[in-house]
């Protein structure tokens, strides 16, 4: 599949957020593989601090700088960097008021975290700030850096104040440097170079935080990407087999026969019980998927299906992810 074929052409900054426990890192550090797949260069940016992107590639904690993490198929190159608050703003002082050494004796004095907690929408600039630099950074030539960034983002309940950064500093400049920084910020995130992507799980809280982020997002003329459904569990029973276990009324005996025949003689009973308590779980698990399915139906937004990965989550697991995203068109 080419990059011409694509749900996003032409999005240079995906910004992937979620609910908290949907995978939401899992699935930034997938897209980045996919992206760049085909011999592309992608940056996978983590603001947060939390150091998920390094666990997720099996490498040491990364500094704060670019670095290499993986080969994506044919050829990519995904490089990640987590961006260290205190770093950014000493390189935001340097850049706009020539302060780079009166920056490290503020960082001695702690006076970065008095900053950033009397002002917290300055932390969120510089977060966005030195992402959107990232996808703005060019060559000598002209051409892009980077084919594409990757921004792990902040939970879906605070991605809108993260990400309008224009009303959060309102209160900080009216004008100077932070003003025009956050206006610079906010030409890129809302561009139609720009896709925020929704993570989300097959649960009411997750689906219902996806639509308020999603409705919440638009309200401030932030450009929606796609809805990313991960982990979902493919039933495992047929239709028949499914609602007779939703209502209580599988066969225990022939469940009892059937383990007797699998070699379990001893205590059949018991463990044929157990089975259709699991088929009971699994059958309203399934009637539970199927309807939040439903609800995010009502999203007019691309929706990517990712497995429940069933050996776990490693790197072998990330390209399998990469791969999925790309057979559905996601990159």
């Amino acid at each position: 599949m080419s990059a011409r074929d694509t749900d996003w052409d032409g999005v240079r900054l995906h910004v992937v957020t979620g609910k908290g426990g949907t995978g939401k890192t899992t699935v930034a550090a997938a897209l980045a593989l996919a992206l760049a797949a085909g011999g592309r260069k992608v940056l996978l940016v983590e603001v947060e601090g939390r150091q998920g992107i390094a666990q997720l590639f099996d490498c040491p904690p990364l500094p704060y700088g670019e670095r290499r993490v993986a080969v994506a198929p044919d050829g990519g190159d995904v490089y990640a960097l987590a961006v260290d608050t205190e770093e950014a703003l000493i390189e935001y002082l340097e850049m706009f008021y020539n302060l780079k050494r009166a920056g490290k004796a503020m960082t001695k004095l702690g006076i970065v975290d008095f900053v950033t907690t009397i002002a917290p929408g300055l932390r969120d600039v510089i977060l966005t700030g030195k992402t959107s630099e990232s996808v703005r950074r060019k060559r000598r030539d002209g051409s892009f850096i980077y084919d594409a960034v990757v921004m792990d983002a902040p939970p879906t309940g605070r991605i809108t104040k993260f990400l309008n950064v224009n009303d959060e500093v309102s209160g900080l400049a009216k004008m100077g440097p932070v003003r025009n920084h956050a206006d610079t910020v906010m030409k890129v995130l809302r561009s139609p170079e720009t896709a925020v992507h929704f993570v989300t799980l097959l649960e009411e809280m997750p689906v219902q935080e996806t639509m308020d982020g999603i409705h919440d997002l638009t309200e401030v003329g932030l450009p929606i990407g796609g809805v990313i459904v991960n982990m979902e569990h493919p039933p495992v029973l047929t239709e028949d087999d499914l609602a007779a276990a939703a209502a209580g009324a599988l066969d225990l005996d022939e469940i009892v026969r059937g383990v007797k025949a699998a070699g379990l003689e001893h205590d059949a009973e018991s463990i044929a019980a157990v089975l259709a308590a699991e088929a009971a779980d699994h059958a309203r698990r399934t009637a539970l998927q199927r309807r939040e399915k439903e609800r995010l139906e009502a999203i007019d937004r691309p929706r990517y299906t990712l497995p429940l990965l069933s050996d776990g989550m490693d790197l072998a697991g990330l390209y399998d992810l990469a791969a999925a995203l790309r057979a559905q068109g996601a990159a």
